[in-house]
């Protein structure tokens, strides 16, 4: 939950929701730099809500389903 306390990272985690996409596409739509997405994806990789395919020279990240699940299992203890 910590990873999606900062606006910007919860931006990216919503954008990821809707389709992969490389570091590079994240930065076109956002007002932070490349290496800034960059940090935000990996700190979103290392809460487990992110995974990255490589493919070729790029890399590719999308939401991981496992990672999901496991934060709506916390919250759907409260309901």
């Amino acid at each position: 939950m910590d990873a999606l306390g900062d606006g910007t990272r919860r931006e990216i985690f919503e954008r990821l929701a809707l389709r992969p996409m490389t570091v590079g596409q994240l930065a076109e739509q956002l007002p932070v730099s490349r290496p800034a997405v960059s940090q935000h994806v990996k700190v979103l990789r290392e809460a487990g809500l992110v995974l990255v395919n490589p493919m070729g020279t790029r890399r590719i990240y999308h939401v991981d389903p496992e990672g999901v699940a496991a934060m709506r299992a916390y919250f759907d203890r409260f309901w």
